[in-house]
């Protein structure tokens, strides 16, 4: 009779221990995955948020950009008597913005006829502390030709013209970018377009200022679990093109990843390989310009906090059978 009993016993025991076993892999199972899902929405969170405060920042740069600019711009509008007084007074303003590469006036042809057909001062930086002022019209420079100042001549409103590279073998060659405005004169007639050429260095810093602000937070650091956060911030142009990087890094988006919402100025998020890494670009449109800015987070790291709680919750699951066992030993004899 005892024989026959232990071998019911164990079974028992077996019955026991293999529903605990799975009671604990089915609760293990949801809570990961709700771990998951929370640590998923949380980081969707956190990167949208950051896009959006990226966004607000670059976007208050800029408008303080085109408010110096302006008052420029002013200042020419209150002194197209003559041609000397145009060139004080760019000369006079030229230090409201260090991030300034220059400021020039380009004439309506023969506006001032003892200047000739083309007339276009542009007063220009050439170190941090001196500028310079040069004549750049001319029949090779027909600048009324150019894309920027046809438009401005067409709306009659400011605008920033789409990124640039300009080269003329001297020290102001670069990437460029210009804040454009059509100045009239008493008579209402178009006198000339104004712009302030920029180039994209501060807007480089600024973005790696952002990213060390962010990569600091504590909120990220706490929650996120991570042993460093993976992720920089980009400024792209409407046809997915990167115009600004930190430390060298890019990323570009094409039409068909995107479609139409970098030129509709949407916000979205994608993922895609970033040389040749899974990440996610999360992008958001800067206010006052045709541009976007994206964040850019590796995936590689994602699932680190959902490996750890995995192992910790093994170990609570082989501690839990052991002492399933060792009451099932003592009650079960």
């Amino acid at each position: 009779m005892e024989q026959t009993s232990k071998p019911i016993i164990k079974t028992k025991r077996l019955f026991v221990l293999l529903t605990v076993l799975a009671v604990f892999i089915i609760f293990w199972a949801i809570a990961l995955w709700t771990c998951y899902q929370t640590a998923k929405a949380e980081r969707h969170v956190f990167y949208v948020g950051m896009m959006k405060v990226a966004s607000e920042k670059i976007a208050k740069t800029v408008r303080g950009m085109e408010m110096n600019a302006k008052n420029v711009f002013d200042e020419v509008e209150k002194h197209l008597d003559s041609p000397e007084s145009v060139i004080a007074a760019l000369e006079s303003k030229t230090s409201l913005n260090p991030e300034v590469r220059g400021y020039f006036a380009a004439f309506e042809p023969n506006y001032y006829p003892q200047m000739g057909q083309w007339f276009e001062p542009y007063v220009h930086h050439i170190d941090s502390s001196a500028f310079e002022c040069r004549q750049v019209g001319s029949e090779r420079h027909q600048y009324h030709k150019s894309p920027w100042y046809v438009r401005a001549k067409e709306s009659n409103d400011s605008f920033w013209s789409d990124p640039y590279y300009y080269n003329d073998g001297t020290s102001i060659s670069g990437h460029y970018t210009t804040y454009v405005k059509p100045v009239f004169d008493k008579e209402g007639r178009l006198a000339c377009v104004c712009g302030a050429d920029m180039t994209f260095e501060w807007l480089a810093k600024e973005l790696h200022r952002i990213d060390v602000e962010f990569r600091n937070d504590s909120l990220l650091n706490r929650f996120f679990l991570l042993d460093e956060p993976d992720f920089y911030t980009v400024v792209i142009n409407r046809d997915g093109s990167c115009i600004a990087n930190p430390d060298g890094k890019s990323v570009s988006l094409t039409k068909e990843q995107v479609g139409q919402s970098l030129e509709l100025m949407k916000c979205g998020s994608i993922d895609l390989l970033v040389s040749g890494v899974p990440s996610t670009v999360y992008y958001s449109p800067i206010d006052p310009v045709d541009w976007s800015v994206a964040v850019v987070v590796s995936n590689q790291n994602a699932m680190q906090p959902l490996v750890r709680l995995g192992f910790i919750f093994l170990l609570l699951t082989v501690m839990g059978m052991g002492l399933v066992w060792l009451v099932c030993r003592r009650v079960m004899k």
